[in-house]
């Protein structure tokens, strides 16, 4: 089957498909958001996401790696809440990191895979915390758009106030854009992405507004050109660079807790720590296979939180992932909110506050919908720099400010190419270019390596998953074939 019937204008949409749709209705475009203080009526916490770039379940110390050192995530473990079981929405960056952004399985937003631009037309959670007063950051890797300041799809149409950006993973010496203007930066880029975090702390820690930022590392992916201060690491140990990674950018994360405790904001500050997807070793990724994959393995990832004036402590079993983080902090913070599209993510602060031992919400993964596309961080930021120095009207191309942003490809609906799974725990049905199903028992078998698709006692549990799995399919592919939108003004 064809996947892609046919590229539809959002300005030229049909008027049947456009009342289909909604586009043109009174619906809002927006959530509305009241923010409510705690009891004490202390101000809202501020809130740091942290992430790394293929960093898998096992490769930190306090997950029992044999040798990575990881000192500050390790302590955080000790100090905070661990999820054991914290997934990433997709086993590639991309994807994640639109998960992230929306609460909403990345597919939804027209990121299929990596290096796809995330649609406008979402609310994300940088915009919802801004509508209730917060002043929004991000820094780092962020690969879901443009760093061109006139591009809709870059982090200010994205819902931040400040931000110094790569397009894609970067090592030493990168180009980096700051609010659309591109900086050639010496030093290391993991170290880099954390200096502008603590520059934008250092600004706003005494001002009025709550603080939410976003430090997404560019380590550990390749080519791990960069190294941790110190001594030599890992030498003659396997992936050797991967794991010094690693361990740098454990050391910019202690830098970020420190610098919290000395500006003596640590005590209202939630930090949530993940990976994007799973990492580069098969062996320590908690699961089968790795990156790339749907198994366990290429979407476990480490994932720990803190919030030191909720005490948060302990360790839970309970599945959550990367949808989870868009509803869970609004309602730590106490934003009330009428999210405006369909969320895959629910709200597991009753888990977090050790008041419930299950999600309410079952887990919907979908990969290789569609192939991903590169995109060169450093080679497409130069040559922006050089037009902009230049004084060239278009930086760059067009195709790059607004990618993504003008075309509802319309797909249909029961299109099941590349590799799904639906976790309802502890079952986990995969659905392979839909004509293969596996079934796997998670609790029993962690690893995936008892198929119990013929098990007959499983045959009435596997019609109802394999029937749950296919209405959330076609409900991904109503989603960005534009169905949730609720007009043509939702594109900022």
């Amino acid at each position: 089957m064809n996947m892609q019937v046919k590229i539809l204008s959002i300005s030229t949409l049909p008027i049947v498909l456009m009342l289909s749709l909604g586009l043109g209705e009174g619906s809002p475009a927006t959530a509305e958001y009241q923010s409510t203080d705690g009891a004490d009526g202390d101000r809202k916490p501020n809130i740091i996401l942290v992430m790394a770039d293929d960093q898998g379940w096992g490769d930190v110390g306090y997950n029992g790696h044999p040798f990575v050192k990881t000192p500050a995530l390790d302590e955080m473990a000790k100090d905070g809440f661990v999820f054991e079981r914290f997934y990433a929405a997709a086993p590639v960056c991309s994807p994640t990191r639109a998960s992230v952004m929306t609460g909403r399985n990345p597919i939804r937003a027209k990121v299929t895979n990596h290096g796809r631009y995330m649609r406008p037309h979402e609310q994300t959670i940088a915009e919802s915390l801004k509508a209730a007063g917060y002043v929004t950051g991000i820094f780092g890797k962020v690969h879901l758009g443009s760093g061109q300041p006139d591009s809709p799809c870059n982090p200010s149409g994205m819902g931040f106030d400040e931000w110094v950006v790569g397009l894609n993973f970067y090592d030493n010496d990168p180009y980096l854009s700051r609010n659309g203007k591109i900086e050639h930066r010496k030093g290391k880029g993991t170290v880099l992405a954390m200096d502008d975090a603590l520059a934008f702390l250092i600004k706003h820690e005494d001002g009025d507004q709550p603080m939410f930022m976003v430090v997404w590392f560019p380590s550990p992916h390749d080519p791990h050109q960069e190294v941790p201060e110190g001594p030599p690491l890992y030498n003659n140990k396997k992936q050797a660079g991967y794991y010094r990674e690693i361990t740098l950018l454990d050391q910019q994360l202690g830098r970020l807790r420190r610098e919290l405790r000395a500006l003596n904001i640590a005590d209202n500050t939630i930090l949530w720590y993940c990976s994007d997807n799973g990492g580069l070793n098969e062996a320590t990724s908690g699961g089968r296979k790795k990156k790339g994959s749907i198994y366990e393995g290429g979407l476990r990832i480490p994932s720990l939180i803190e919030w030191p004036a909720r005490n948060l402590k302990g360790r839970t079993e309970v599945p959550a992932w990367t949808c989870d983080m868009f509803p869970t902090l609004l309602a730590m913070a106490g934003v009330q909110s009428e999210f405006p599209h369909p969320l895959d993510g629910t709200d597991i602060s009753h888990i977090i506050a050790g008041e419930a031992e299950e999600r309410d919400k079952p887990m919907g993964f979908w990969h290789n919908f569609q192939q991903g596309q590169s995109t060169w961080s450093d080679r497409i930021q130069k040559a922006i720099m050089e037009k902009q120095q230049a004084g060239a009207p278009v930086p760059h191309d067009e195709h790059r400010i607004r990618k993504d942003v003008d075309e509802f490809p319309q797909f249909m609906e029961d299109i099941a190419t590349g590799h799904a799974a639906w976790t309802d725990w502890p079952w986990k049905l995969h659905r392979i270019n839909g004509t293969k199903y596996e079934l796997y028992n998670l609790a029993d078998d962690p690893m995936e390596t008892t198929d119990r698709f013929s098990d007959p006692d499983q045959q009435r549990r596997l019609e109802a998953m394999k029937r749950q799995l296919d209405g959330w399919m076609r409900s991904v592919v109503r989603s960005i074939n534009g169905q949730d939108y609720a007009r043509s003004a939702d594109v900022k």
